[in-house]
């Protein structure tokens, strides 16, 4: 694989603009090389000789490499005359005017032909070398941040574990464990002196770390007992106070001061602390030393820490990945222009910011890991790098198979049911329009399911495609979520479970003794909907559990909405349910018609039921309504306008059903006006909604035209569709609105295709609603999750 497509396929989506643009590098090389093939083509070989002039030179590679070596030693001075003089460009520090240090290449063969095409190459270089590493550097300082906030963590989880699990012993004896903790703060300092010297508080940072690794322990063995306390440094002791300030110096028992500065964290993200802030009752953030607390503690640091270490993995990453390029791009340059100008510009890459302060991660990584197993794997070194580096998902083999094999009998069955149907034919009998009324509602929920899963499927497949993270924007735990092949592979098994259940349904056959229709045969639709209601809320770790648990708690946070913070995968599953609306009918028929014991008949009365006729509508508003109110809570919550007219919107499709309720119930000319002016109002603005905002389409001054500036799908012409589409099947409700009859097609029937096309609609806008996202998240370079942390200091409630 050639280095472009490799650097492409490793990067990290988010920061794509942060990287060296590798590719526009090399069209201007190309321009160069262009150039001097016109003006210098390249020499013929001579006559006669077929083979390169190489080819026919002495071989002395394996016998003189002492002797080349003392050759070039003895005419080093020479040579590196000869490179001053025939060096190309000078690489120097400039300031700019935002007090930022960056570098500019002096070019010192302008004046010869072509010279022209390599100044623009060394403008672009240096933009591209300064752009990445200023963003190298902004991301270092939140990193040590962020280690430093950790350190102090680390230091309130400790004292807390102190309490909670041996109170009354003193931590270690300071006297005989001194030795080792100085002994270690400065062989950390001889090591990182040489390499990082120069960057002043993350050497303080890194050591912390180091401590939090190798001297914060509640169990710390003991070491050899010396009086060595007058060797200590100054610095050392000051950086002991630092890294654990409940030690003291005078060997007496470490304290545990630091718990009297620090609060509980209790984010308002669950009902409890949301209904105490709206009624104004004080949030309890008093410490309570117990177990519970303590493995909720534990639980949030470890979460804490794998994400941290994820940065500085894919930190560490991107400083790799953008020296190599620049290595590579000057090499190039160097074998089409005949200069040897890579060497100083590289000696400068190494010697700038992201050259020269990788060893920094490094070091952050090691006492990462190190910190992470000794306190939150238990020492267990396999356990806790399993935590920190989830291994990729592999594709399995039994996977795809299963999948070709339910997705066979899938298509068997479509064709046996329809076989079936056309040699009795079942339609033409007297109860073909009982079963319509009765059977197909039930079944046409499983419809709904499968196709609603097959389109998540394909779209999990493009989001591959075009590289949209949908597993950070999501949220779901590294290793668990679902690929394309596992989503099919459940929606073909339970698409086939339907089928077979049909199958077992299609004899509309009276019982010859009793003349009722046999109730094992009609329990079949309650016995699958039971089966599958009971696989997802199976305790037991198969057919994905965490992905079933993640669907879950986000359909409970959806539910209890607002009592619940909103994040992304909430408000993305309340949408997919909004195109739900005949599953959640579907689910209410199935009440109405096996309480009432209509089963045993095949017939029903629900639709002469005013309570039921008027429940069905609610149903349908339940889920816009949920929406609703999720945007009202991140309306207060962000403070974002956007959110408030959002709520506005998911509020006039709710005044949109009301309104046809009451028409359904009084065919008068002014409901009738009512309903229509409601519904469009709420169809226009929903379809625009869909395409401006949550699309971020429809822009006229984008360099695309009518789309958006970046455009991760390269036809134009899918977006285009995409929006004919949307705006099409938005307004397909209007048909049940009319009322209109289409002779061959039954009433269900209908009402199951405007359903269905409500589901495929939602399937479309699934993709470019995430591809807006991951864009939106590029431009903010938001690449990783915030985790809260479990600790709140009160002199940084005093900064505030």
């Amino acid at each position: 694989m050639k280095f472009g497509k490799e650097l492409k396929s490793q990067m990290v989506p988010e920061w794509q603009d942060a990287y060296m643009d590798y590719g526009f590098l090399k069209t201007l090389l190309k321009d160069i090389q262009h150039f001097r093939h016109k003006t210098m083509p390249p020499p013929a070989h001579p006559p006669g000789l077929p083979r390169a002039l190489t080819h026919y030179r002495a071989f002395s590679g394996l016998t003189s490499l002492k002797r080349s070596i003392s050759m070039r030693s003895a005419s080093g001075r020479q040579h590196h005359h000869e490179d001053l003089e025939s060096q190309a460009i000078l690489v120097n520090n400039v300031k700019k005017t935002n007090g930022e240090v960056g570098y500019q290449t002096t070019f010192l063969r302008a004046s010869e032909d072509g010279g022209e095409y390599e100044l623009v190459y060394f403008k672009r270089l240096d933009d591209e070398f300064n752009k990445v590493n200023m963003f190298y550097r902004a991301k270092v300082d939140e990193v040590m941040k962020e280690a430093d906030e950790l350190n102090r963590q680390m230091n309130a989880l400790i004292a807390f574990r102190i309490k909670v699990e041996n109170p009354k012993h003193a931590w270690f004896d300071t006297s005989e464990n001194m030795d080792h903790l100085v002994s270690a703060v400065e062989s950390s300092n001889k090591e990182l002196s040489a390499s990082i010297s120069s960057f002043g508080r993350r050497h303080s940072i890194a050591e912390h770390m180091d401590q939090i690794d190798e001297d914060k322990s509640v169990k710390m063995t003991r070491s050899k007992s010396s009086t060595s306390s007058d060797r200590y440094s100054k610095e050392a002791k000051q950086l002991i106070n630092q890294v654990v300030p409940e030690v003291t110096i005078t060997g007496r028992p470490a304290s545990l001061d630091i718990l009297n500065r620090v609060t509980i964290n209790r984010p308002a993200d669950t009902p409890l602390p949301t209904i105490k802030g709206v009624l104004n009752v004080p949030v309890q953030t008093d410490m309570k030393f117990s177990s519970e607390n303590l493995s909720k503690i534990e639980e949030q640091l470890k979460r804490a820490f794998t994400e941290f270490y994820h940065k500085l993995r894919l930190l560490k990453s991107y400083s790799f990945l953008n020296i190599l390029a620049f290595s590579k791009i000057m090499k190039k340059y160097d074998k089409i222009t005949s200069r040897n100008a890579s060497k100083s510009y590289l000696k400068t890459v190494d010697n700038s910011y992201i050259g020269s302060s990788d060893e920094v991660i490094t070091k952050l990584l090691d006492r990462v890991e190190a910190t992470f197993i000794k306190h939150f794997a238990n020492a267990n070194r396999k356990k806790g790098l399993g935590t920190l580096k989830p291994k990729a998902k592999r594709e399995k083999h039994r996977v795809s198979a299963s999948l070709g094999f339910f997705a066979g009998c899938t298509v068997a069955l479509v064709f046996a049911v329809i076989l079936t149907i056309r040699t009795r034919n079942l339609f033409e009998k007297e109860g073909a329009d009982r079963y319509m009324e009765t059977m197909f509602p039930l079944y046409s929920l499983y419809g709904f399911i499968v196709l609603h899963m097959l389109f998540y499927a394909g779209n999990i497949y493009f989001w591959k495609k075009y590289k949209i993270n949908y597993q950070f924007i999501f949220g779901f735990k590294a290793g668990t979520e679902l690929g394309y092949r596992e989503v099919l592979l459940v929606s073909f098994a339970l698409s086939v479970l339907a089928l077979a259940s049909i199958h077992g349904n299609l004899d509309m056959e009276m019982d010859p003794k009793t003349k009722d229709y046999k109730q094992l045969t009609e329990l079949v639709p309650l016995i699958l909907l039971i089966l599958a209601f009971a696989v997802l809320i199976c305790p037991f770790n198969i057919i994905y559990r965490s992905s079933r648990y993640f669907f879950l708690t986000c359909a409970v946070h959806v539910f209890l909405a607002p009592l619940y913070k909103v994040v992304l995968s909430d408000f993305f599953v309340g949408d997919q349910l909004t195109s739900q609306v005949q599953a959640f009918r579907s689910i209410e028929f199935y009440f109405c018609y096996y309480s009432s014991g209509d089963f045993k008949y095949r017939e029903h009365n629900c639709n002469k039921n005013d309570a039921y006729n008027t429940f069905s509508y609610i149903l349908a508003a339940i889920p816009f309504w949920w929406r609703m109110l999720q945007c009202v809570r991140r309306f207060f919550e962000e403070k974002d306008a956007i959110q408030g007219w959002n709520s506005l919107k998911y509020f006039s499709i709710v005044v949109s059903f009301v309104t046809r309720t009451a028409y359904s119930k009084n065919n008068s000319t002014e409901w009738y006006i009512i309903a229509w002016v409601t519904s469009v109002v709420a169809g226009v603005v929903a379809t625009y909604w869909d395409i401006v905002f949550d699309w971020g389409l429809l822009n006229r001054k984008s360099t695309n035209p009518w789309l958006r500036d970046k455009l991760l799908v390269p036809y134009r012409s899918v977006y285009f569709a995409a929006i004919a589409l949307n705006v099409l099947l938005r307004f397909s409700w209007i048909q049940l609105v009319l009322d209109l009859k289409v002779s061959f097609l039954h009433r269900q029937t209908m009402i199951a295709i405007i359903a269905v096309l409500e589901i495929i609609r939602r399937g479309v806008w699934n993709f470019f609603r995430l591809e807006n996202e991951q864009l939106n998240n590029a431009g903010k370079y938001r690449a990783f999750k915030s985790v809260p942390l479990p600790f709140n200091y009160e002199d940084d409630e005093d900064d505030d």
